[in-house]
């Protein structure tokens, strides 16, 4: 699912994620597939992570404090 944007949602983003680290854990995978999830779920966290750190940007311009609007 997209947001309104047409980027994936962050919660599907993180089910994806969760989805690779289980399969990894599994410890079932070839050795080449387990890097391929791998290096997949490295991109998917710096996705996650660029998405919270916009959702916090856009948290601190709505929150009044020192730098924001009263």
């Amino acid at each position: 699912m997209s947001d309104a944007g047409g980027r994936r949602r962050f919660e599907d983003i993180v089910a994806e994620l969760e989805d690779a680290t289980a399969r990894l854990a599994a410890g079932d995978l070839g050795i080449e597939d387990a890097v391929e999830l791998y290096e997949r779920a490295e991109r998917l966290h710096a996705e996650a992570a660029e998405r919270l750190e916009q959702v916090r940007a856009r948290v601190e311009k709505l929150a009044p404090g020192a730098d924001g609007p009263t």
